[in-house]
């Protein structure tokens, strides 16, 4: 009799349990069919990272917890995903014509790479440098890859490179990084502001970017540099992979005002899977990586070589001391944030892949239909989610080729 007593109580719960179980996979199965229909793209990456010395084959389905970076051409397809910017990222050095030359051979190299790799896996990817081309290449089965120049440092004070940065295929450029250069104030520099926000270097940047129909990246500039570009830009601007600052109060993400303005703009911010929430305190690791941080001189003006065995050391200790990630949900809750502030056109995705980006249960590009299932989850509409996932983007880079002027 107490066994039926028992069975009797625990009867509701395991039917509950089956039943999110079978809402779970049949939100999963819409959202690949979703997937099906839709174009996908996420506006930032660090893949190219992977590629040169440590030699990652993005032809090959490889391991993300064994160095085989996040994402790949097989993994794209398996989460869903038809198309990637790569950011050709420099990390900040010295300000000086010697060192901004380095940084260009650094940066011309890395396009190279790109393109190697790209060739090397035709039949499964292809070089896109309009919104067409995404869309041509995913209906020949293949994944479409897009460039950003992430830093304008190896521009130095030539700007005739930024036509040729244009011509090796990049469509955006992140103006800085973690530190001031010349052209822009950063939001994470510990020294603070330099120039207050864009230097006159910088706006004539923004003018030349704009003649060429290159879209303008805010992520990683200060909140005055922000406003700076605002007041000038002739195109709608991107913030290639930043969240909201009401959500998780963080320099590098856009607070309410900044994502007022940027709606304004036009523009788009694209949810970034680092500065996502306020994460449990991990001292052993903090203490790590501030030990890391100091033996590469907070990895700016790196050699190839230190910088791959930078992120070797980086990786062996997040293995190390293992730490709570955030989760779809957590992204997601900056997108209701950003839609019930700005509404569903001027917001996308932009994972920071390969640089940092990554979430419990999107861990690696093979994952990221599951914000797709959260989306639906919370009554998105597949409109709502398309432009989440390319249309908002693809307005803006349109919008940015149509200003093209030469």
């Amino acid at each position: 009799m107490i066994f039926k007593k028992i069975f009797v109580f625990l009867l509701p719960a395991f039917l509950l349990i089956n039943a999110a179980t079978a809402d779970d996979q049949q939100l999963e199965q819409q959202a690949r069919e979703i997937h099906q229909r839709i174009f996908t793209l996420d506006s930032h990456t660090d893949t190219p990272l992977m590629l040169g010395r440590r030699g990652v084959d993005l032809g090959k389905r490889n391991d993300p917890h064994k160095g085989g970076g996040k994402l790949d051409f097989p993994r794209m397809e398996e989460g869903g995903l038809d198309a990637a910017f790569f950011a050709v990222f420099l990390g900040q050095g010295e300000s000086s014509p010697e060192a901004w030359e380095i940084a260009r051979e650094r940066a011309v190299t890395i396009f190279g790479i790109i393109h190697e790799s790209i060739e090397q896996n035709y039949h499964l990817a292809g070089l896109a440098l309009t919104p067409e081309d995404g869309y041509k290449l995913r209906d020949e089965g293949k994944r479409a890859v897009y460039l950003g120049l992430e830093n304008a440092y190896p521009i130095g004070e030539d700007l005739s490179l930024v036509e040729k940065f244009y011509d090796l295929g990049a469509r955006y450029i992140t103006l800085s990084h973690t530190r001031n250069n010349h052209f822009s104030d950063s939001s994470n520099d510990p020294e603070g502001a330099v120039h207050g926000g864009l230097s006159d270097m910088g706006y004539q940047l923004i003018e030349e970017m704009n003649r060429l129909g290159m879209m303008v990246d805010v992520s990683h500039i200060s909140d005055q540099a922000f406003h700076d570009v605002l007041s000038v830009a002739k195109a709608p601007v991107i913030a290639s992979h930043s969240n909201a600052r009401a959500i998780h109060d963080d320099p590098r993400n856009l607070d309410d005002d900044m994502l007022i303005a940027l709606a304004e703009n036009g523009g788009v911010v694209q949810l970034c899977f680092l500065y996502v929430k306020q994460m449990p305190a991990n001292p052993p690791r903090d203490s790590a990586r501030a030990e890391l941080r100091r033996k590469y001189n907070d990895f700016q003006n790196l050699s190839d070589e230190e910088m791959e065995m930078a992120r070797t050391e980086w990786y062996a200790i997040d293995q190390n001391f293992p730490s709570e990630l955030p989760t779809v949900a957590d992204i997601i809750d900056h997108l209701d944030h950003i839609v019930n502030l700005i509404g569903i056109d001027y917001v996308g995705i932009g994972s920071d892949f390969d640089g940092g980006g990554q979430l419990e249960d999107c861990y690696d590009v093979s994952e990221m239909h599951n914000l797709t299932v959260e989306m639906l989850r919370r009554g998105y509409s597949e409109e709502d989610i398309e432009k989440v996932w390319s249309g908002n983007f693809m307005r803006v880079f349109r919008e940015n080729i149509a200003i093209r002027n030469i």
